[in-house]
């Protein structure tokens, strides 16, 4: 407690405290912080963001990975020869367009956001690394909805195959898109340099069209192994299966419950890297 000088009150001194001690002691006390923003809401606001930011850049290039699955059809449909060779072109093309943008697309923009510092915005906002991540995916993943329909539909028509069920679409896309949107965030956050996660996203794209569009019985022995540890393998089986009349709805289940397993590990890992980048 400060002194002041002692007052004469009836014959005799006292002191009396001094209130700028008090304004001090407050001054010296952390401000509390504002509570952390929840995951759901976080996530919401991360999605709508990053789609609105690169929906005037990315429909370009949804354009060309549609143009490019629907070509490859078209040069496969002189090669393949039986309905389970076509089967496996239409739903490995229809998945492409997932990989081109989930995968290279998303690699390529986390490496640009490493390499400009771009992490660092996000890192001073008071969300979950977990949001950053999934919101980024979700929106990317998101641009491949119309282009897989369309690839889709155009590879049912050219190939001659039912359209009956083709809504599972709806369980394919979002499923196969998490897991390649998940290894390409991963790769791009822990490529040590811009030009590297660019290339190591082409390099996953490009694995996709080698691994999934073509048939898997005319893949040598060793790189089926390779096929199976492709994300997007899961994806293009359960598709392809929904092209018989009678589908083997247990196996489609099986292996769209690969494809959500791989997904959430996948960005797991994307969140982990992240989390590493933001602190460096």
């Amino acid at each position: 407690m400060s002194i002041v000088p002692a007052e004469a009150v009836g014959g005799k001194s006292r002191t009396v405290p001094d209130p700028r001690a008090a304004t001090d002691r407050a001054d010296r006390v952390p401000a509390a912080l504002a509570p952390r923003a929840r995951l759901l809401p976080s996530l919401a606001a991360v999605y709508r963001a990053q789609l609105s930011r690169a929906r005037v850049a990315r429909i370009p290039l949804l354009f060309v990975a549609t143009f490019q699955s629907v070509g490859i059809m078209i040069l496969m449909r002189g090669v393949v020869d039986g309905a389970a060779e076509s089967r496996a072109v239409v739903a490995g093309s229809s998945v492409l367009v997932v990989a081109f943008v989930a995968l290279n697309l998303l690699a390529q923009y986390f490496g640009q956001l490493r390499a400009t510092g771009g992490l660092d915005h996000y890192a001073t906002l008071p969300v979950p690394p977990a949001a950053v991540v999934l919101g980024a995916a979700g929106a990317y993943a998101s641009f491949t909805v119309p282009g897989t329909a369309v690839t889709a539909v155009t590879g049912s028509l050219l190939f001659d195959l039912p359209l009956t069920h083709l809504w599972v679409l709806v369980a394919v896309i979002p499923l196969s898109g998490a897991a390649l949107a998940g290894l390409g965030a991963a790769l791009g956050l822990l490529a040590p340099r811009q030009e590297l996660a660019t290339l190591l996203g082409q390099l996953g794209m490009s694995a996709a069209l080698l691994l999934g569009v073509l048939p898997a019985d005319r893949l040598p022995g060793p790189i089926t192994y390779a096929r199976d540890l492709l994300p997007s393998t899961y994806g293009v089986e359960a598709l392809a299966r929904t092209f018989d009349r009678h589908p083997d709805w247990p196996t489609v289940a099986l292996d769209l419950a690969v494809c959500a397993a791989v997904g959430v590990v996948s960005l797991a890992v994307a969140t982990w890297a992240y989390r590493r980048a933001a602190v460096r």
